[in-house]
């Protein structure tokens, strides 16, 4: 194996967390009524539709950034401006390095054995910010973002973008099967990396969906490094 891609958010970064954090801090800041659990699970239905058009190429980031809160105040009966909370949210996800369970484990046990590259959709310095405040950019040989990149996993042009800067000056071409990617996502990460040739390795977090055509599957990062070491790779 000569790469393995990892995702950020709710893979090393957890951003569910960050969410209950941010709209129960937000909306006492604001003067909203008060945050309750249900409304995370509001925000998550409104925001996962969003990326989904996203990952299909029919929604931009930006265009996401101007509807996003608005589409879930709407769902919440909540007479405020999204815009405004969007910013509010942007800064605060900007200074958020919340590390998922296990997270660090697993940079540990593979660096130095593989070469490690991000691959994430979303705005470049903000992903790079939050690594770095959690101690986990200098694990990374590679940082592949969407911003960057010009387009959003699971969209081949994602991956042909990361491929063409790591064959860059390379004798042979780096081939697609010999790398694994490591994510939370069935839709962005793993959909991207099988339709890519390459391994998949699905990070189900609790309450997730069962993975399908997904090489390997574990509800614990720590589990990944023996299995991999397992399979011979």
């Amino acid at each position: 194996m000569e790469l393995i891609f990892i995702d950020i958010d709710n893979t090393l970064l957890d951003f569910d967390e960050y969410i209950r954090r941010t709209m129960r801090e937000g909306f006492a800041h604001f003067g909203l009524k008060p945050y309750e659990p249900y409304m995370e699970e509001i925000f998550h239905r409104e925001n996962g539709k969003l990326w989904r058009r996203i990952e299909q190429g029919t929604l931009t980031f930006a265009e996401l950034e101007r509807i996003r809160w608005n589409n879930v105040f709407a769902a919440l009966d909540i007479d405020f401006d999204g815009t405004v909370f969007e910013k509010y949210f942007r800064a605060a996800l900007y200074d958020s390095a919340i590390p998922v369970p296990g997270a660090m484990e697993l940079l540990e046990a593979l660096h130095g054995k593989y070469p490690l590259a991000v691959a994430s959709n979303g705005p470049y310095d903000q992903q790079l910010h939050r690594l770095e405040l959690a101690g986990m950019k200098w694990y990374f040989d590679w940082f592949f973002v969407s911003e960057r990149l010009g387009a959003s996993k699971p969209a081949a042009a994602f991956f042909d973008g990361a491929f063409a800067q790591l064959n860059e000056g390379r004798a042979a071409p780096l081939p697609p099967e010999k790398c694994v990617i490591i994510g939370d996502s069935l839709t962005s990460d793993m959909a991207g990396g099988r339709q890519y040739g390459m391994k998949t390795c699905y990070y189900r977090r609790s309450g997730a969906p069962e993975g399908a055509d997904v090489t390997w599957q574990v509800t614990d990062l720590r589990q990944i490094p023996a299995l991999l070491e397992g399979s011979g790779i």
